[in-house]
């Protein structure tokens, strides 16, 4: 179920429950508690309300906070019918009167898009306008055509009225000024009036648009082709409020009208200084290019709405003509698309006259202009990849009070079909004459989004990714995709999550079908769509290899391309979730020495990382405009974490901020183990920007030994513990975090030094020369005599206790005992971070590994680690629960749960009442319980 359709449906099963007596209390639901109770960011929730309510399926009720109702539901509750449309203010007086809530102003700009993102600045701008005493200010908008100015005036007059600064009956009057400006002195007699006699054929007296804008607002497009002698009388009656009619010799006629100008051009060279000066509001609305893709995709919805209307049908418009439409936005602005849309749905009309569901615009009717488009957007693959990101499938637009919904969503997960993915697009992009290169460009950033899509829009958290599969596919596929989806993240050293082994498995069901029904695999041209040096396709040959083995088959060239496909969108997985960091210093190269020796010691792809050299000689202005053009071409979308050195390069970060309009925090005194804290923070916990910033405002370096104890260490063979990675940097230096944090438990200070498999023998031999090795962790067991543990031991629990045997030389059992695993408490606090909004991991960290150890005493057995950390995690998060009162349902049979693990749960749980005062739902124990 989509996120807008489980709000929605929460919405629905709340409002139902309330009778019309309950109407008179606090009627509905607000963003913060629909966010807790459906697990799911406040911010997430209330970008959906907001959508639900301007599709007319729920009310809002203002108030602190603003609460939401089911529009049907209130419907049947008053007997009142709203009508299809977004339910207004007005809509809801009855139920308003009955409940008591207090109603907010009518705020006209609530459902212009972009009115709390790139148009908030102008918003404000002209709310400030209208209600400035006593009158208002005059003010003048620019923009190119067709950006919107004369709908933003009709608002800002709308919003007057709301706020009771007009009149409800107070005049809106338009005037072209290009419609007279070769002939000025007839544009002044329109605009002023003229006496009888004023001119030849001036046979009666005429008011002007002054007089009838009295008492409201009178809006002058295309104002700059007023001539110089009209602005002065313009001018002239913006401070006075007096003027005269054409022909008169006084000006003794007086009116209250606030006027609003409009213009394509530069006011500074289009007007003259003493018109422009007696503008004090300038208010400049950017062009539809330079808005944000979501904001361009909701007009375009909006537009499509329109025509749906008139056509009294949905309109279906097909990915690819969402994505040319949006890439052929341009200089005409919301003008030229709104053209651009009805053309294409009178064609669309005209061709599926005899369809009763629907009309369809397809890639093949869009005039050529509008297809090069696509082109346009193709070669910007960041912007391409997330307009794909909002818009995978068909979008249908039904007539307002309807839906915009992704045809397929929801459907069949077995639908999966990659050769169809790539096998329409090629159909549809070559049959345009697109080029080879550029396809392959599209087909690969549209198959990352794909995969990604998939396995996002099928997650549930009461199925595994196993138990999933097993729905589609048969057991001994699924265990060969295992097989493979583990040797892939050994091979290529990093977590694949469970993503690839969904889409893989979904995918060689598909290949084996092809194979028995002797199909030839499908367009040959996305060779090359992944580069052929890339791991990707090393690894993918390797996985046809195990394939041909496995299934006694062969495996051709091509699908090895499909392979790496897969691959490769997996391999993006996060990267554009995480912080971006930020390194700026004073000197000519000080923030990139810090940064290179920090990449070179973390040795992750995964980190944005970027740094900004300040030579003393140069600007504060100059390095400002540097940074925010390198963060433009940055996704940055979780924040940058600024590590400033001093001086002014600790106080660009709120300008930015401000600029880029993205979250940034700044800390300073960098250093490089900052940077590499900073790294660690952004690469293995995966932090929230203030988290990162918070764990790292008191971080005062990592822990060395004393020189008294280096120069005794040196003196008897200092120890030394190996960490074996892959490359010895990044998941080396993860793994050397561990095993510290273990040796610090045990109360042992030992030198761990990760290396990698390349030379690792020769490494071991010099580390050998200066330190007593105790032992070897990691990937693979090394030719010399040392003790090794491998990772799998290490994680399970048995690693660790060999680990402090060998460092304290003597059984772990002599040791004092310790409060739980090292490994499972420092993956369960990392884990916890992210989850955790309200309770601190380290301090409830205590009462995980209490009950843990109860727990355990209560089964009579021991749990293996994995299944320890799921557990811990799920009650770490399950307490959260607990404080934001939004406790999860149990839906499966509770008959089949074993009561012995129920009441061990329980009994276990009680810590948490007696440390925390928190007590769990009784549903927690029936999932946990299906966890050991």
């Amino acid at each position: 179920m989509k996120r807008s359709e489980r709000i929605y449906h929460y919405i629905q099963e709340k409002s139902a429950a309330y009778t019309k007596e309950q109407l008179k209390g606090q009627v509905g639901m607000d963003a913060q508690e629909i966010a807790g109770a459906l697990d799911i960011l406040r911010n997430n929730v209330s970008k959906e309300l907001n959508e639900l309510h301007r599709q007319g399926k729920i009310v809002k009720f203002s108030g602190r906070p603003v609460r939401y109702f089911d529009r049907e539901t209130l419907e049947g509750l008053l007997e009142t019918d709203f009508g299809t449309g977004s339910c207004q203010f007005q809509d809801i007086e009855e139920c308003r009167k009955l409940s008591g809530v207090e109603e907010e102003e009518i705020n006209p700009f609530e459902h212009l898009i972009g009115a709390e993102r790139s148009l908030k600045r102008q918003v404000e701008q002209a709310k400030a306008a209208i209600l400035y005493p006593p009158d208002g200010l005059h003010t003048l908008i620019v923009g190119q055509t067709g950006v919107g100015k004369t709908l933003f005036a009709h608002m800002m007059f709308a919003y007057g009225k709301a706020m009771h600064r007009f009149a409800d009956d107070a005049p809106f009057v338009t005037f072209n000024c290009a419609d007279y400006y070769n002939n000025p002195q007839l544009l002044i007699s329109h605009v002023f009036g003229h006496i009888k006699g004023a001119f030849t054929g001036a046979d009666t007296a005429k008011a002007g648009l002054v007089e009838e804008a009295d008492g409201g607002v009178l809006f002058l497009d295309e104002i700059h082709r007023l001539p110089p002698e009209g602005q002065e009388m313009i001018f002239y009656f913006m401070d006075t409020g007096t003027f005269n009619r054409l022909g008169e010799t006084t000006r003794s006629r007086r009116a209250k009208v606030l006027i609003i100008g409009a213009t394509t051009e530069d006011p500074n060279s289009a007007l003259t200084r003493t018109f422009v000066r007696r503008i004090p509001n300038i208010i400049t609305i950017r062009p539809l290019a330079e808005r944000t893709l979501e904001e361009k995709l909701d007009i375009l919805k909006l537009l499509f709405m329109d025509e749906a209307q008139r056509v009294k049908k949905p309109v279906r418009i097909s990915v690819e003509s969402v994505k040319a439409l949006i890439g052929s936005i341009g200089s005409g602005n919301v003008g030229q698309l709104k053209s651009n849309i009805k053309l294409l749905c009178a064609q669309a009309f005209l061709n599926g006259i005899d369809n009763p569901n629907y009309i369809e615009v397809d890639f093949k009717m869009l005039p050529p202009n509008v297809k090069d488009g696509l082109l346009t957007l193709s070669a910007n693959r960041q912007a391409l990849t997330e307009l794909t990101k909002y818009v995978s499938e068909p979008l249908v637009v039904s007539p307002p009070g309807g839906n915009f919904q992704m045809e397929g969503a929801g459907g069949n997960e077995g639908g999966f079909n990659l050769y169809q993915v790539v096998e329409d697009k090629v159909a549809l992009l070559k049959g345009e004459g697109i080029s080879d290169e550029l396809i392959k460009q599209i087909v690969a950033t549209d198959v990352n989004v794909y995969v990604k899509d998939l396995y996002n829009k099928k997650h549930s958290v009461n199925m595994t990714t196993r138990e999933r599969l097993l729905k589609i596919v048969d057991e001994a596929l699924v265990d060969f995709s295992e097989q493979v989806s583990l040797y892939v993240q050994k091979r290529m050293n990093r977590s694949y999550r469970d993503r690839f082994l969904y889409a893989f498995s979904l995918h060689l069901s598909a290949f084996l079908k092809r194979v028995k029904s002797k199909e030839s695999i499908p367009y040959t041209e996305i060779e090359g769509a992944v580069p052929q040096d890339s791991q990707c396709v090393q690894v993918a040959g390797e996985i046809g290899e195990m394939i041909e083995k496995h299934y006694h088959l062969k495996v051709p060239r091509n699908e090895i391309e499909y392979i790496a496909l897969l691959l490769e969108s997996s391999d993006d997985d996060g990267l554009d979730e995480k912080v971006t960091i930020l390194v700026a210093t004073h000197g000519k190269s000080t923030a990139s020495s810090m940064v290179d020796v920090a990449q070179k010691l973390f040795s992750s792809t995964d980190i944005n990382i970027i740094a900004v050299d300040m030579p003393l000689e140069i600007k504060p202005q100059e390095i400002f405009d540097k940074t925010a053009a390198m963060l433009r071409t940055m996704n940055c979308a979780k924040g940058v974490l600024i590590l400033a050195d001093m001086g002014s390069l600790c106080n660009i970060g709120s300008m930015l901020s401000e600029k880029l309009k993205i979250p940034i925090r700044t800390l300073d005194m960098v250093s490089t183990p900052l940077i590499l804290e900073a790294m660690r923070k952004v690469d293995i916990a995966g932090m929230d920007l203030d988290s990162i910033y918070e764990s790292l405002r008191n971080f005062k370096g990592y822990e060395a030994v004393d020189s008294a104890d280096a120069s005794q260490h040196n003196e008897n063979s200092q120890e030394a513990i190996v960490t074996i990675c892959s490359t010895g940097q990044g998941a080396a230096l993860k793994l050397k975090a561990l095993v510290e944090d273990i040796l610090r438990h045990a109360g042992r200070a030992v030198e761990v030094i990760p290396i990698g498999l390349v030379h690792m023998e020769e490494r071991i031999e010099e580390i050998s020369q200066a330190y007593r090795i105790v032992a070897a962790v990691g990937m693979k067991k090394p030719q010399a005599k040392i003790p090794f543990i491998p990772l799998e031991q290490l994680i399970d629990g048995t690693g660790e206790q060999l680990l402090s045997e060998l460092v304290l030389d003597r059984k772990i059992d002599m040791v004092p005992k310790k409060r739980g695993s090292m490994v499972v408490q420092k993956l369960c606090e990392e884990s916890l971070q992210k989850f955790l909004t309200y309770l601190n991991p380290a301090k409830v960290m205590g009462g995980l590994l209490e009950f843990d150890r109860l727990l355990e005493k209560e089964l009579g057995k021991k749990l293996s680690n994995p299944v320890r950390i799921r557990l811990l995690v799920h009650c770490g998060c399950a307490l959260e629960r607990i404080v934001t009162r939004s406790a999860l349902v149990y839906k499966g049979d509770k008959d089949e749960v074993d009561t012995q693990k129920l009441q061990a749960l329980k009994k276990a749980a009680r810590v948490f009442d007696e440390t925390l005062k928190l007590r769990f739902d009784e549903d927690e124990f029936y999932f946990m319980a299906n966890m050991i």
